[in-house]
């Protein structure tokens, strides 16, 4: 029996093939070559509609702001932003790229703990919906850039530690994000010293890929402690299934924790602001490789297409993953080092995989690849960052093409 209960919702087994979206994985190999990142748009679109309902549910003043950061693509923020999704930009990049997509400005909301000068005219000129004020720098370029009342939203350090990878935690003392809840008093009064900032909330972000729900609400009980503004950012997080044995928080449980934790906390008068990043886009998607070699020494080694220039999860966060060798659903299974192809100890996709009897040429497909691998993808040994394609109703369309090896020189001068 194979599990797909990792892979997109709508995966099913094909005789010796997978389908996303009703679209043939071995197909899309052919067509669009590998290594390919697949999305379900289907899922992408249902888990958005899913996010918007769940809170305005137990909230009606709730507005989700996807964290572009996570799958920072005009290909993905179009489909949400049809969906009423708003949007969480880092810097005037991420920015450029939302608005060249077709978001809302009002929707959108810029983060950045060390914001330049360029960032904050990008935000002023483009009219969004919030800046949100990392420290006393953020004030000072407001101050400087602004001719009219803009929007935002301080964002506060709460000092909190919580259970993820440290390189994944925003919210600790230590952190580089916010200030901390000494120094808030302070940055709310400077704001009101200036008639151009229009403070109208405060902002928290406590890390990704955290899985305790009652994390998030230690959270909102310190913002309760400050001054009482219309407006709370609660920023995004939620963890997501990456392996079999993981449990993740449903969509639903967290939209009720943490609007339980603000009613109880804070009130029901506010607006809330929620960023989802990873548990939005991650579960829609897998990346599709190739296998090149298959090596057994101390220890066996699968290598595939790609690798740490399409996936830097496991070099960075030590994350696995669960990968499925397409047609061999009964045949013995080996564990193995699932590898790529980059000339570098580090460049593992998992470590200890279980896979069914690999040979070079087959597919494989790793799930839960849609968050975050797309963002940090690179042109280590001068790869070529590969193609996002899209499957809905049994069609299989480009949203980002293939780099070509022209595209590795084009900002050469010689």
């Amino acid at each position: 029996m194979v599990d797909l209960s990792l892979f997109p919702p709508t995966t099913t087994i094909d005789g010796a093939d997978l389908r996303v979206g009703g679209c043939s994985l071995t197909a899309i190999s052919r067509d669009f070559g590998t290594p390919v990142f697949v999305i379900d748009e289907t899922a992408l679109r249902s888990r958005a509609r899913e996010y918007i309902q769940e809170f305005k549910r137990q909230h009606s003043r709730s507005r989700i702001c996807f964290a572009v950061k996570s799958f920072p693509s005009a290909s993905i923020i179009r489909i949400l932003a049809e969906e009423g999704v708003g949007f969480d930009v880092v810097g005037a990049g991420e920015l450029r790229i939302a608005l060249a997509a077709g978001a809302d400005p009002a929707t959108i909301v810029m983060h950045g703990n060390a914001k330049t000068d360029d960032d904050i005219r990008a935000a002023i000129d483009a009219h969004i919906g919030f800046i949100v004020v990392d420290g006393f720098d953020d004030i000072d370029r407001i101050e400087t850039f602004a001719d009219e009342r803009v929007p935002v939203l301080l964002r506060v350090s709460p000092a909190i530690t919580v259970i993820t990878h440290d390189a994944l935690a925003t919210g600790s003392a230590a952190s580089k994000f916010g200030l901390p809840i000494d120094q808030v008093p302070s940055a709310i009064s400077r704001m009101r010293s200036v008639p151009t900032i229009d403070l109208q909330g405060l902002h928290v972000h406590i890390g990704s890929q955290i899985l305790g729900l009652e994390q998030f609400e230690t959270v909102v009980a310190v913002l309760a402690k400050l001054e009482r503004f219309g407006v709370y950012d609660l920023g995004g997080g939620l963890g997501v299934r990456y392996l079999d044995d993981d449990k993740a928080p449903s969509i639903s449980e967290y939209a009720k924790r943490l609007t339980g934790a603000l009613h109880k906390e804070i009130g029901d008068n506010a607006d809330l602001l929620v960023e989802p990043g990873r548990s939005l886009v991650a579960p829609v998607g897998l990346t599709l490789y190739r296998i090149v070699t298959v090596k057994r020494t101390t220890r066996t080694y699968v290598a595939v297409d790609g690798g740490m220039g399409d996936n830097l999860e496991h070099s960075l966060y030590g994350q696995d993953f669960a990968p499925l060798v397409i047609g061999r659903w009964n045949e013995e299974q080996v564990v193995a080092d699932l590898v790529g192809r980059h000339c570098e100890a580090g460049d593992v996709i998992t470590s200890h995989a279980t896979l069914a009897n690999p040979h070079v040429g087959d597919l494989i497909a790793v799930p839960v690849t849609g968050a975050y691998c797309f963002t940090m993808s690179n042109n280590y040994n001068a790869a070529l960052r590969p193609p996002v394609v899209f499957c809905r109703e049994g069609i299989a369309r480009m949203g980002v093409r293939r780099e070509t090896h022209n595209d590795l020189i084009a900002r050469e001068v010689t």
